[in-house]
């Protein structure tokens, strides 16, 4: 059984600030595939792993781009969203694999669109709204992954 776990989160900052939790227990090079409804948080959450990553510019959902890439520092963050993906093979002619340098971080919005073709996950996580908040699960799918569920769960209590 893999490594995961969840929260509640109450709002958007909350959700955010999650994502800034993430981005602090991350080296680089890793996938991550978000998942949930329209509306769930996903953006949110990217938005508040790139400010603490230093992006001081706006974060939106690239559904019509399909990918933004930010510089943070040192650090590469591709972001996709799968959702308007009309073939998973627009994600092989976008080049999808060039982005998997190893060094990069890749967030990846509606993975299940871009089927065999979306690079495998490290870290799947998992948006829902429940009773006027969110419920966030991520799980671990791979030894990268549970890496990053073991350093969540250690400082779960500073996020």
């Amino acid at each position: 059984m893999r490594a995961r776990g969840e929260a509640e989160l109450a709002d958007a900052a909350a959700t955010e600030a999650f994502g800034a939790h993430l981005a602090a227990v991350l080296a680089g090079g890793e996938v991550v595939h978000l998942r949930g409804a329209l509306g769930a948080g996903k953006t949110t959450l990217c938005r508040g792993l790139l400010r603490a990553l230093g992006h001081a510019g706006a974060v939106k959902s690239p559904t019509y781009t399909l990918v933004e890439s930010y510089a943070c520092g040192a650090r590469r963050v591709h972001h996709f969203d799968l959702y308007r993906l009309r073939d998973p093979l627009e994600l092989e002619d976008l080049g999808v694999r060039d982005y998997l340098d190893g060094e990069a971080l890749l967030l990846i919005e509606w993975p299940e669109r871009g089927d065999a073709c979306t690079p495998p996950a490290d870290l799947v996580i998992e948006l829902a709204e429940q009773a006027g908040a969110r419920r966030i699960r991520w799980s671990a799918s791979s030894p990268r992954g549970e890496a990053i569920v073991a350093a969540l769960a250690a400082t779960a209590g500073r996020a």
